[in-house]
């Protein structure tokens, strides 16, 4: 019989999900610990050795890190790269608002109308993406017009400074490696063993937290998923 995976997304979406929550186990360990004696040391970081090892067998040797180092790389940037792209798009929209044909080629040059709406959601890919055509095609040329309006050549620089931020960590290349492999029935079957592991303590671990919903929402699959992947909010698949 085949075996069909106990969770939506992709599967390496999955795998950094539940070793994000890993995590946060083992930052909170202590009151978690206190209520769950079995979760003693080293209850924790051995679900996240399991992790690492199912990464490292089913998607490379190397991935359990670099997969880990690509998410954290983007997670670093996004949020001021998001403000920032929201103030340089508001500065053009209301600087060229006589001439919307030239705000609209602006905006799509730059990459806005393929990859903002998505980047706004915390689609990792449509940031990076936006902000190497940002870098690619901001021409001094183009930024001469843009800066002549009156929007300033700081913010500017600071948004390429992102996407050379990204490419000095090898975001994009790092982050492709862990989806090289097309996942076989063995590989399923072993994302399918540690994602209930890990989802059976997160489970536990949210109802402990049930007062505190910011540390409760740590504990959500479906959330910090979403985070990564920017998919809409689903259903928590049942374990």
């Amino acid at each position: 019989m085949e075996a069909k995976r106990s969770y939506s997304g992709k599967d390496v979406d999955m795998l950094i999900a539940i070793d994000t929550i890993m995590n946060s186990a083992v930052e909170h360990q202590d009151y978690l610990q206190s209520k769950r004696a079995i979760w003693k040391d080293p209850f924790f970081p051995n679900i996240i050795k399991d992790i690492d090892t199912t990464i490292q067998t089913h998607l490379g040797k190397d991935n359990a890190r670099e997969l880990r180092a690509a998410t954290q790389a983007v997670r670093a940037i996004q949020t001021p790269a998001l403000e920032h792209l929201a103030e340089f798009k508001v500065q053009i929209e209301a600087d060229f608002q006589d001439n919307k044909t030239q705000r609209d080629e602006i905006l799509n040059t730059l990459g806005f109308k393929s990859y903002n709406a998505d980047a706004k959601k915390r689609d990792q890919e449509a940031l990076i993406n936006l902000l190497y055509q940002f870098k690619t095609n901001a021409t001094p040329d183009l930024v001469e017009i843009i800066t002549e309006k009156g929007t300033s050549q700081e913010l500017i620089d600071k948004i390429i400074s992102y996407a050379d931020d990204l490419k000095s960590k090898n975001v994009i290349q790092e982050g492709k490696k862990g989806t090289k492999k097309e996942a076989t029935q063995e590989a399923i079957i072993d994302f399918n063993t540690i994602y209930k592991k890990v989802i059976a303590i997160a489970k536990i671990a949210a109802n402990f937290f049930k007062d505190n919903k910011a540390t409760q929402e740590q504990f959500s699959f479906t959330k910090v998923r979403n985070n990564i992947s920017n998919k809409r909010e689903e259903k928590e698949p049942k374990s």
